[in-house]
């Protein structure tokens, strides 16, 4: 996960802009004089499902798997590293409707931006770890939290089943039919996980320094999975294991299923041919 900072300098400009945009409302459609103000949090009036607006793609993912209708993405994905990315006007006029706003812990600035745009939404802090368990146990928080548990229980149903025909297929490769040893970037557990590899050592998210590439290297793993969002290059060189890029985020479809599936087929090729 690269994605640890963000810059909000622009924060003030785009506040003034945003009044801009909210201030000048439709004078032609006011709201009803009987209109009781909705609840921070929860969805308005007359909407089925809330409107969500999310960090990156990531928490976006779990959003839309937890049953969210609408789910507005901050950080593009042409951003490949959100410190990257200065906020925009549409950016916080998007919060500023929002009613719920969802962000990682490693992205302080999500709290800013809701600041900033002047939001009531209700800020949710998302575990981000696709480990089948913790996304099923996120996926339930959020669908309790946006009253579409019953969408949450069918998303999660179809994961298992997914899951579990991924992990098969992994498994179908292993050279001599034995789990294969693995050192894992700390974020890229999941996959070990997936593949029914041991685990033999971590690393990251710093550097890997002169002593740990001494230590994990004489654990002679087959394969590393590096993290694809924040690879610094080969990571045990001189150790003849097979470098996986494993991406942990979704795409614009905002599917994690996928994720899932690409792992499954770059370790399938990785132990194929080791």
């Amino acid at each position: 996960m690269a994605r640890t900072r963000c810059r909000i300098t622009s924060l003030l400009a785009l506040s003034a802009a945003l009044a801009l945009v909210t201030g000048c409302g439709n004078s032609t459609d006011p709201k009803p004089a009987g209109d009781a103000p909705a609840t921070a949090g929860a969805p308005a009036a007359g909407k089925d499902k809330p409107v969500v607006v999310v960090t990156t793609s990531w928490e976006g993912a779990f959003a839309k798997a937890a049953g969210a209708g609408e789910v507005k993405v901050i950080v593009p994905q042409s951003v490949h590293h959100a410190p990257d990315y200065d906020p925009k006007p549409s950016d916080l006029a998007a919060v500023a409707k929002a009613d719920f706003v969802l962000y990682a812990p490693f992205e302080p600035y999500a709290a800013k931006i809701k600041e900033a745009a002047g939001s009531k939404a209700k800020l949710v802090e998302v575990n981000l770890d696709n480990d089948p368990d913790k996304v099923k146990a996120e996926v339930d928080k959020l669908g309790a939290l946006f009253g579409t548990q019953d969408a949450a229980a069918r998303w999660k149903t179809g994961l298992d089943t997914e899951y579990a025909k991924l992990n098969k297929e992994v498994q179908a490769v292993w050279p001599g039919g034995r789990s294969p040893s693995v050192v894992t970037q700390v974020f890229t557990g999941w996959a070990a996980k997936l593949a029914g590899a041991t685990v033999v050592g971590t690393y990251g998210p710093e550097a890997v320094t002169p002593a740990q590439l001494a230590g994990l290297s004489a654990k002679k793993p087959s394969l590393v999975l590096d993290n694809a969002h924040m690879s610094t290059g080969t990571v045990l060189p001189d150790a003849g294991a097979k470098q996986v890029e494993i991406v942990n985020y979704p795409g614009d479809d905002l599917d994690l299923l996928p994720v899932y599936r690409a792992a499954a087929a770059e370790l399938k090729k990785a132990l194929a041919t080791s």
